[in-house]
């Protein structure tokens, strides 16, 4: 039998007396309309929650990486964690006490006056309680050369006590070839357990 022999004309009122060829392809097209709004309405959605499951999957395994990095030289940070705390250790030691303040002071005081400076003004502020240690500012208005202030700063860094110079100011004195410097300085103490 060839394909001209079939009837064609379908008549879509009594399908079931049609040509089985014609049956065939119209139970195809059935399911290829069935199978093609099956993809577009729930396939579709699922091959892009794959796609976005791939790409959590390529960020998950890049974290998973470099925390492995991480955990592979576990053993050199604990060696710096170590060192580092060797070293805060050596810095407490050198913030003084609160007993040592006054001496430190007097130290300050005594270095600018070894430098060769004039001081006009040394005045002692107010302590600041900063998180884990108190800070005691000292205002300072000195007078001298250029060389001497160098060594006056010289000479506070090189104090066995972390001291600190800030907002320095330095102008011209008039019908001089001196200096006046202002500047505020800075001592820290460790604040004790009952403080802190």
């Amino acid at each position: 039998m060839a394909f001209s022999d079939i009837d064609t004309n379908i008549d879509f009122n009594n399908l079931g007396a049609a040509h089985p060829a014609i049956k065939a392809i119209l139970l195809l097209l059935v399911l290829g309309v069935l199978l093609g709004l099956g993809y577009y309405l729930h396939t579709r959605h699922q091959l892009a929650e794959l796609k976005k499951a791939e790409q959590q999957q390529v960020e998950l395994f890049k974290t998973f990486e470099k925390e492995y990095k991480k955990s592979a030289n576990l053993e050199a940070y604990k060696a710096q964690l170590v060192e580092m705390e060797r070293d805060f250790g050596t810095l407490l030691r050198q913030l003084p006490s609160k007993t040592e303040i006054p001496s430190l002071i007097v130290d300050i005081s005594q270095t600018g006056l070894a430098s060769g400076l004039e001081i006009l003004l040394f005045k002692p502020q107010p302590e600041v309680t900063r998180d884990f240690h108190a800070e005691k500012p000292i205002e300072i208005k000195v007078q001298g050369t250029y060389e001497e202030m160098a060594r006056f700063a010289s000479g506070i860094a090189s104090l066995p006590r972390i001291v600190t110079l800030h907002d320095i100011n330095i102008k011209p004195v008039e019908d001089s070839k001196e200096l006046t410097m202002d500047v505020i300085a800075k001592t820290y103490r460790y604040l004790d357990d009952e403080e802190g």
